[in-house]
């Protein structure tokens, strides 16, 4: 394993881990300034969007992720996850699809989200 494959992989272990963790802090620390989200058929940019986007998600679903696989290559990361959240009271889990590019820092510059057929819930 190179030096530059580990660090790709640990950007997106510890985006896992801050994401379940509800550390909103540490979670855009591990995003570009301008980071662009994709889910679905919306795109956030830069850190104050998703800021919002991550705590109305903590708040409204508890969503937790479960890294199945990884693939990496170069700067680009492959990912299959399980999301486990709760929506009106009950529980449900949801396979996703994410696909993340990790800048030369360790930084996640960008994602694009899709869950089960749609990333949108």
């Amino acid at each position: 394993m190179t030096e530059r494959y580990a660090q790709v992989e640990k950007a997106i272990r510890d985006h896992i881990t801050t994401f379940n963790a509800q550390d909103l802090h540490s979670l855009l620390t591990g995003l570009a300034e301008d980071a662009v989200w994709q889910t679905g058929q919306h795109t956030f940019c830069g850190r104050d969007e998703l800021a919002a986007l991550f705590s109305e998600a903590f708040r409204t679903i508890a969503p937790e992720l479960t890294i199945r696989s990884m693939l990496i290559d170069q700067n680009r990361v492959a990912c299959e996850l399980l999301e486990t959240m709760t929506i009106e009271g009950a529980a449900r889990e949801d396979f996703i699809a994410g696909f993340y590019c990790v800048d030369a820092n360790g930084v996640i510059t960008s994602a694009k989200i899709y869950r089960q057929g749609s990333a949108d819930i």
